[in-house]
C-alpha cells in the first residue's frame, strides 16, 4: 500500500503544484520552462508508474474490504465509464459542442472514471486510489474556475466533430470492456 500512496503523492502533488501559480512561476523563473516541464513530467510519470505498481501489489496481497457495493450500482458505473471515455475523446478532438459544454473534458473524464470505480469497488485500496484522483480532479476544476479559465470556446451546434467524439468514445468503451480483464486483471461485470 505504501507504493500506491507514494505514487498518489507524487502524481497528485505534481498536478497540485501547477495550481499554485506564484510558486510555479518562481520555480520556472529559477530553472526555466523546459526544465520545469521535464521535472513535472518526470514526477507525474514516476507517480503514475508507482500508482499502477502499488495498486497491483496491493491487489496481490489481498483486498481489504470496507463495504459491499450493491449490484444495482454496476449499470450506473458502466454508464459513467462510457461518459468518461466520450469526455476523454473530446479532450483530444477538434472543437466540438461536447468539448465546449464540458469546458475541461479531461477533468470531467477523470471525475466520471474515478466515481464509476468508487461505486463498484468497496475495498480500501480502490477507495484510496479512486477517491484521491476524484478529489484531485474536483479541486483542479475549482482551481481553474477561480483563475478564470473557462475552458473550450463555445461551438454553435452539434456537428461532425461531436459525432466523431461519440464514436471514438464508444469504440474505446467497448474495447476497454473487452480488454479490462487482460489489462487490469479484473473482469467488467
Amino acid at each position: 500500500m505504501s507504493l500506491l500512496i507514494l505514487g498518489l503523492v507524487l502524481f497528485i502533488g505534481a498536478h497540485f503544484f501547477t495550481t499554485l501559480r506564484a510558486p510555479r512561476a518562481a520555480l520556472i523563473g529559477r530553472i526555466g520552462e523546459g526544465p520545469y516541464k521535464g521535472l513535472y513530467s518526470l514526477l507525474a510519470l514516476a507517480g503514475l508508474v508507482l500508482i499502477v505498481w502499488g495498486f497491483g501489489a496491493y491487489r496481490r496481497a489481498g483486498y481489504i474490504p470496507v463495504w459491499d457495493p450493491p449490484a444495482a450500482l454496476h449499470p450506473v458505473a458502466l454508464a459513467l465509464l462510457w461518459f468518461a471515455l466520450v469526455s476523454l475523446a473530446a479532450t483530444y478532438a477538434p472543437p466540438s459542442r461536447i468539448k465546449a459544454l464540458l469546458r475541461h473534458p479531461m477533468l470531467v473524464a477523470v471525475k466520471a472514471w474515478a466515481l464509476s470505480h468508487l461505486l463498484v469497488n468497496g475495498d480500501l485500496g480502490s477507495m484510496l486510489m479512486f477517491g484521491s484522483l476524484l478529489a484531485w480532479a474536483v479541486y483542479d476544476r475549482i482551481s481553474l474556475k477561480r483563475r478564470g479559465d473557462t475552458g473550450a470556446a463555445p461551438v454553435a451546434a452539434f456537428g461532425r466533430n461531436d459525432i466523431l467524439v461519440v464514436v471514438i468514445g464508444t469504440v474505446a468503451y467497448f474495447a476497454f470492456a473487452f480488454l479490462h480483464e487482460s489489462l487490469i486483471g479484473v473482469a467488467v461485470r
